[in-house]
């Protein structure tokens, strides 16, 4: 990559997104896709823009993006911290907005994982008093 482009990570629960953020015309790109055809559930190709939209970003970006591990909403939610904290290294100014919003934070929350004796992480099986 050049120079000029801003690269950023972002996670969410087990998905990596990496973000190659630089000025240009708006081209969206993830894992060489377009960006709505990759997010093309629903909604969530806008969900995806809105670090673009509050900072008044979007058309004045060329964003490159590698996300790869976990589901849909974590792979949605690892590429809006990644743009996010790429706006925010391209313009210091846009950190306040985008921390009053929630997209500064990366979500901690994981799978909790599997203990021994039981079917799941919590859940037991069936009491017998008999």
């Amino acid at each position: 990559m050049q120079s000029n482009t801003t690269i950023t990570v972002g996670r969410r629960k087990t998905s990596v997104a990496r973000a190659y953020v630089k000025a240009g015309s708006g081209k969206f790109l993830v894992n060489q896709k377009e960006g709505q055809k990759y997010f093309n559930i629903g909604s969530s190709y806008e969900e995806v823009l809105i670090p673009l939209k509050i900072t008044n970003a979007l058309g004045t970006v060329d964003i490159n993006i590698n996300v790869a591990g976990g589901g849909f909403n974590g792979q949605i939610g690892a590429v809006q911290l990644a743009i996010s904290r790429a706006l925010v290294l391209m313009n210091e100014e846009n950190k306040p907005i985008l921390r009053q919003n929630g997209f500064m934070t990366r979500d901690p929350r994981m799978v909790e994982r599997k203990k021994y004796g039981r079917p799941k992480a919590r859940k037991r099986f069936q009491f017998s008093k008999r």
